[in-house]
């Protein structure tokens, strides 16, 4: 969830930059003309209000294909699972994302249910999955759409991010990405902008995207969101999780595409990559089916919330990044309270010497560490969440 300054211009930002100043030129009227050729819309239309479902007419593994979705053309009281053809990849086959719409048998509220922005997070992905279990729609009123494999090609690697092949290999972080263009430089900005225009902002009147630590790097049990918003922090209360992150943090997050679009959003952070944490998956499942039932969807009593559970709130997030190589020790762990000038680490070089000790800047709690036992200068070893006077939008290193 961390992000490079926006000061560092790499070739790829330079490329976007410049496509757009060219205009309609020669390359991109072709990528346009492809493209409507490819979904049946000109790529660069906006959507906001869809002509109805289009489907493909293909069908993988027994489910339909979309290349457009507007839930209101499926049958209530049902669950329908579907492909969406995203974007085209090197071999010329698409990228195809999973759809999971459970259509209730009354009219409500539609939610949006994502995971796998990022390949490497499973825990993220089974929580959804897990919601997704347990409606059932000939009891719901309104509709719930699940996506859990955004980002396919990271996930196919269980790797946080998407194997672009534009001018070399590079990896790029689809979260970084959002709404996207989908006559962007790069097959991730393109997919972004189709799934975002074409499936997730046309069906959601609110929308949760779902996510953890990233491989070697643990977080605790968190929500990300602007709490200045109401109707967000009323969803977020339905959680009961231990912390909370109330910033409203970068450009280019899905969830803050949402909101750009007038959709109430936020993210749940749930521990580790690369593993299913079932004991945490199970706050997250039951703070979604709370929200839910908030919005009446589904009927039912609530579960815990924020209310049943100690919960620290903080609006920044102070990080500890490795001054030297070598083996990490932490002096503290997950949701621990620490203070200024408190030792949180140390670490070793390969004679056992101790190389570097790492303090605390700030009072506040511990949520996220690394977890691989190896570090080299730069990596972030810790950060913590704590309260400043001045907020704003923030940069994390990765």
């Amino acid at each position: 969830m961390w992000k490079k300054s926006n000061e560092d211009v790499d070739r790829r930002d330079f490329m976007i930059a410049s496509v757009a100043a060219v205009g309609a030129s020669t390359v991109l009227a072709a990528g346009r003309a492809e493209a409507q050729g490819a979904e049946g819309v000109s790529a660069g239309a906006a959507t906001d209000k869809l002509s109805g479902t289009v489907f493909t007419g293909d069908v993988i593994q027994g489910k339909k294909v979309v290349s457009t979705l507007d839930v209101n053309d499926l049958e209530p009281g049902r669950k329908h699972l579907l492909y969406f053809q995203g974007v085209q990849l090197p071999t010329g086959q698409h990228c195809y994302v999973s759809v999971t719409v459970a259509k209730g048998a009354k009219p409500g509220k539609r939610a949006v249910l994502v995971s796998g922005v990022h390949g490497d997070e499973m825990s993220s992905v089974h929580t959804v999955q897990a919601v997704m279990d347990k409606l059932d729609p000939a009891a719901m009123s309104g509709t719930v759409m699940a996506v859990t494999d955004i980002s396919g090609p990271a996930l196919q690697g269980m790797q946080r991010r998407w194997p672009n092949y534009g001018r070399g290999a590079d990896l790029i972080d689809m979260n970084r990405e959002w709404p996207g263009n989908e006559n962007g430089a790069t097959a991730t900005s393109r997919h972004a902008a189709l799934v975002f225009n074409r499936l997730l902002r046309p069906n959601a009147d609110f929308a949760i995207d779902f996510h953890t630590g990233t491989t070697g790097f643990e977080v605790t049990a968190f929500n990300i969101a602007g709490m200045d918003v109401p109707e967000i922090k009323a969803m977020v209360d339905l959680y009961p999780v231990g912390q909370v992150f109330d910033n409203h943090v970068y450009p280019g997050v899905l969830h803050n595409a949402f909101i750009d679009a007038g959709i109430h959003s936020f993210t749940p952070e749930i521990g580790a990559a690369r593993v299913l944490d079932l004991e945490m998956v199970a706050l997250f499942i039951e703070g979604t089916m709370n929200v839910l039932k908030h919005h009446g969807i589904v009927a039912g009593p609530m579960g815990r919330t924020a209310k049943d559970v100690t919960v620290f709130v903080g609006n920044s997030s102070f990080p500890i990044l490795a001054t030297k190589s070598g083996l990490v020790e932490h002096l503290v762990k997950l949701n621990d309270k620490v203070t200024p000038g408190q030792k949180v680490a140390i670490q070793r070089n390969s004679f056992g010497e101790v190389v570097a000790e790492y303090e605390s800047g700030v009072e506040g709690e511990i949520t996220g560490q690394r977890s691989d036992a190896m570090s080299e200068p730069g990596n972030p070893l810790a950060f913590i969440l704590f309260n400043k006077t001045t907020t704003g939008n923030e940069v994390y290193p990765e």
